[in-house]
């Protein structure tokens, strides 16, 4: 067993959650960083929020008091470097904290949604965490072109893709991960946890075939769970099929796609919307071909999401 965290007091350790599943945390307290960290059953602590708030994320680091062997109560957060989430106008989602990478997950089959991609990335970007695309089952030819031709706008604005088949080829991604804090992203049956299983095989990350009546991924990762790796983390999320920014302003929204940033302030007028006003750079960007019309497409309606997010929130 791993000597424990150099204790904040006569009851307290310190820690970084390693799993949520709702107000439970599964907390690993064991002596190192969570990157060296074996996670063996003794160095783990199944532990509750103090209060009703259950405000915490995977990777988060926290104090917590034991209150036996393998419990604990989390009694303060350490500050975050960084916190990926997502929200409507009623509801919040944390998904992971302190991430140097989101690793969104594509595959040639099912079917994926280039919006979602456009949405994860201004998660990322906003909160200075840097975005790889996975386009997985590349092994399946037939629908590679496709699949190829909805991600290259993302290529060529200078983001990562890396094809490979998770079945076989996993290991191609292994030196994207080195020293990294990763978090596989994306919809469900993209190939997320046989991802995790072939990076880490003691993960045993349950799989299911894709439901092909409904072209989509059943649901099998329930809750995120981070695994030590080469030096960084890996945290395995559930699928997801909406990743809503109500929490962005407009402006935190525009300054997260990224080919946006050399017109931004250029238009004629200050209070520009990028709609129909006259002298609008962002507009003049898209005539010269410099800005992707389906990008700005993208933009507009998680724009739109926004404000009717706002003011459903305001009652009007």
């Amino acid at each position: 067993m791993n000597s424990p965290h150099p204790r904040q007091g006569d009851d307290t350790l310190n820690g970084v959650i390693t799993a949520a599943f709702g107000r439970q945390y599964e907390v690993d307290v064991s002596g190192q960083s969570a990157a060296a960290s074996s996670g063996t059953a003794q160095s783990l602590l199944k532990c509750y929020p103090r209060g009703k708030k259950s405000v915490f994320a995977c990777g988060d680091e926290v104090e917590v008091s034991p209150n036996s062997k393998d419990q604990g109560v989390i009694t303060q957060l350490h500050p975050r470097r960084n916190l990926l989430w997502r929200s409507d106008a009623f509801r919040e989602k944390l998904i992971a904290a302190n991430l140097t990478q989101v690793i969104i997950v594509t595959a040639t089959e099912p079917g994926f949604s280039d919006l979602l991609i456009s949405r994860c990335i201004a998660a990322a970007e906003n909160q200075q965490i840097k975005p790889l695309i996975v386009l997985n089952k590349a092994d399946l030819t037939d629908a590679l072109p496709a699949a190829r031709k909805i991600l290259a706008p993302f290529e060529r604005l200078g983001y990562r893709v890396v094809e490979l088949s998770a079945r076989e080829g996993a290991e191609r991604l292994r030196p994207y991960l080195a020293g990294e804090r990763s978090i596989f992203v994306g919809q469900s049956g993209m190939g997320k946890s046989t991802l995790t299983n072939a990076l880490i095989p003691e993960a045993r990350a349950a799989t299911r075939e894709i439901s092909e009546a409904l072209n989509s991924g059943k649901h099998t990762t329930t809750f995120a769970r981070l695994y030590p790796m080469d030096g960084g983390w890996l945290i395995d999320s559930p699928g997801l099929q909406a990743f809503g920014l109500a929490h962005l302003t407009p402006d935190d929204l525009a300054a997260s796609f990224i080919e946006f940033h050399n017109h931004l302030g250029k238009c004629r007028f200050r209070d520009c919307l990028h709609d129909s006003e006259p002298g609008c750079a962002l507009r003049a960007a898209i005539e010269a071909g410099t800005i992707d019309p389906r990008r700005f497409e993208h933009f507009k309606l998680i724009r739109e999401e926004i404000t009717q997010a706002k003011r459903q929130t305001q009652g009007w």
